[in-house]
């Protein structure tokens, strides 16, 4: 894996709307955040964001559009490790059981669980 990302709660915050819309302005982004910022706040979370080399901006009118440079995807995977060591021992095997038995996934989302095992394992679907 590259370099782990690592992203305080409200950079990952205003990353997630970055992902969820493609693009926004700080305006943008200040109406989709749960937690009410001043426009200045989400500014220089998105600029710090920008210094870090995890989205970029371009100019729209007078204001800015800021799009994420870092797939969420990418960030995932950082995170998964990231708790995959720290917390299970670097254990791929203790996580996916503890994910597996929390009793909040339906059945449904199990079924579609065991499809991609036996898929990755290279058995019929």
């Amino acid at each position: 894996m590259d370099d782990p990302l690592y992203f305080p709660p409200r950079e990952l915050a205003v990353m997630s709307i970055l992902w969820r819309m493609g693009s926004a302005t700080v305006a943008e982004v200040k109406d989709a955040l749960e937690e009410p910022l001043a426009y200045t706040t989400v500014l220089s979370a998105l600029q710090t964001l920008e210094e870090k080399g995890y989205v970029m901006h371009e100019a729209e009118g007078r204001a800015y559009r800021y799009s994420a440079l870092v797939a969420a995807e990418k960030a995932g995977d950082s995170a998964l490790a990231r708790v995959r060591e720290s917390i299970f021992q670097g254990s791929a095997e203790k996580l996916f059981a503890h994910f597996v038995a929390d009793e909040r996934l339906s059945r449904p989302e199990l079924e579609r669980m065991r499809r991609l095992l036996a898929q990755r394992l290279g058995e019929a679907p």
